[in-house]
């Protein structure tokens, strides 16, 4: 994979203030002085939390280019230049941060924000891990949020981004994920936007591990499944690893990529759905974003008055479930959570199916994606709108991997199957049954799909597709999807074979 050459990947980077020795640049201040350079925008909450709305409330998908997949013209390359060099002029906060703990796939994160847009470095101060002193950035991201123009440009060759015109939390923190992801890619594994988890349970031989990944778009339950307790007893336990992005290695582990918090969803958040999460995010340590917090500090998570995206940082420290490791020794089992009504509650996928659900990504758009189209169905491959590279390629490399690992898929409805609400209770239990490996499965003549025979405590037959997805209906759905494949160039014929 090459980058395109562009006349701006050369010394751009190296031209960047160095932050120590720059006049116009704080570096490495504290959380506490991060909080205090934005306190003219906080309001604090009940709990004692800063609060901040943003201008930008989602991330501006149709405003980014990256050189390997895009054309880079004069504009863009006028951008990434205008961008650089305003940064000798404006005062800026500068913070080193740490991806990842895998001895192979540790990143330096180097990232400049103006000081009155501080709280972005105070979020990703708290999202991940300190520098070592000393280590030089393998990544820069330079974020301008008063920039006149929108764009967010990616020259991954030189691990440089630069981010103008918004000044949402997640372009920041997703600027350095994007390249995570893309350099274990190139070591022959696979960067997947999924949260990781460690369920033990009592075996015939004592307790045993079992290793689980969650791909799914954000706002579909992946962080909620990940970071669910799957309602076991002592000695058996549900550990949450990662939340958001890791990376699919080619000897099975998994590696972690932010170590110190978590980048949730909090719209509809509650204390007894989802205790452990609450109980993070009504910390003191949290960091809101674009949540209803009144004058006083009360919060109130159900409203949408800025957005249905508002979100909170939360450190691993305050989340119940966080295991101390961020890397997961082996994956067993993954799981696609889709909320597409033509699906069963969950299905077992082959190899080359499992590689089918992974290019269509079919689910529904939330407000973190676009929140003009939340409610709409969507397909995004590998759940993952962050890929650099021909997306083909990915899902050659996916089935590649679970066929060499033995790796067990599943699809996971967490919307409606049908006609029929497929409750949180209804997920948990499958969950924790496929995780004991005590289901049974057959072929479900409506679908085509392997589905569970009986699931203990569940009654199946109220998820019957037959009547809800007449065979015309069917039919048509695999016509729709065997076109989507067809734009894949470099996805091998296996794969689309496999079409269900």
């Amino acid at each position: 994979m090459m980058e395109r050459q562009t006349s701006v990947t050369g010394q751009l980077v190296d031209s960047l203030p160095d932050p120590e020795r720059a006049e116009n640049v704080v570096y490495n201040p504290s959380t506490e002085e991060l909080r205090a350079f934005s306190d003219a925008l906080e309001t604090t909450t009940e709990f004692g939390a800063p609060s901040y709305v943003s201008e930008d409330r989602s991330r501006k998908s149709e405003q980014t280019k990256n050189t390997v997949d895009d054309e880079f013209d004069g504009e863009d390359e006028a951008l990434v230049e205008n961008v650089t060099e305003a940064t000798a002029d404006i005062d800026l906060v500068c913070v080193d941060r740490q991806l990842g703990r895998h001895p192979e796939h540790t990143y330096v994160c180097r990232y400049y924000v103006p000081e009155e847009h501080a709280r972005i470095a105070l979020s990703l101060s708290k999202l991940l891990e300190s520098a070592p002193e000393g280590a030089e950035p393998d990544f820069h991201t330079v974020q301008l949020p008063d920039w006149e123009e929108t764009g967010i440009r990616v020259l991954p060759e030189r691990g440089y981004t630069v981010v103008a015109g918004s000044d949402y939390t997640g372009e920041a923190k997703k600027s350095f994920l994007r390249l995570f992801m893309l350099e274990a890619k190139r070591a022959g594994g696979l960067g997947l936007h999924a949260g990781s988890k460690r369920v033990t349970l009592q075996g015939e031989d004592g307790l045993e591990d079992v290793g689980q990944l969650f791909l799914g778009l954000s706002g579909t339950g992946k962080s909620t499944l990940t970071a669910h307790d799957l309602w076991l007893e002592d000695p058996e336990d549900a550990t949450m690893l990662q939340d958001d992005v890791c990376a699919l290695l080619s000897d099975g582990t998994v590696a972690g990529s932010e170590g110190e918090g978590l980048f949730v969803k909090t719209h509809g958040l509650d204390s007894e759905t989802e205790p452990a999460m609450y109980d993070a995010v009504t910390d003191e340590t949290a960091v809101l974003e674009n949540v209803d917090v009144a004058e006083d500090g009360t919060v109130d998570f159900d409203s949408d008055r800025y957005t249905t995206n508002g979100r909170a940082v939360i450190e691993r420290d305050q989340l119940s479930s966080a295991g101390e490791e961020i890397d997961l020794d082996g994956v067993d089992q993954i799981f696609f959570i889709t909320r597409n009504p033509a699906m069963p509650p969950v299905a077992k996928l082959k190899p080359e199916e499992a590689a089918v659900a992974f290019m269509l990504g079919e689910s529904v758009q939330t407000s973190a994606g676009d929140p003009s189209a939340a409610g709409e169905s969507i397909r995004v491959v590998g759940t993952n709108p962050f890929i650099i590279g021909p997306e083909g390629e990915e899902g050659n490399r996916f089935r590649d991997l679970i066929a060499e690992l033995h790796v067990d898929c599943y699809i996971l409805n967490t919307g409606r199957a049908g006609t029929t609400d497929v409750g949180v209770d209804d997920t948990i239990t499958l969950l924790r049954e496929i995780s004991r490996g005590t289901l049974a499965w057959e072929t479900d003549d409506a679908t085509d799909l392997t589905v569970p025979t009986e699931v203990p405590g569940m009654d199946m037959a109220k998820f019957d597709l037959a009547d809800a997805l007449p065979a015309g209906e069917r039919e048509a759905l695999r016509s729709e999807r065997a076109s989507y494949l067809e734009q894949f160039d470099t996805l091998d014929d296996e794969i689309a074979d496999a079409l269900y």
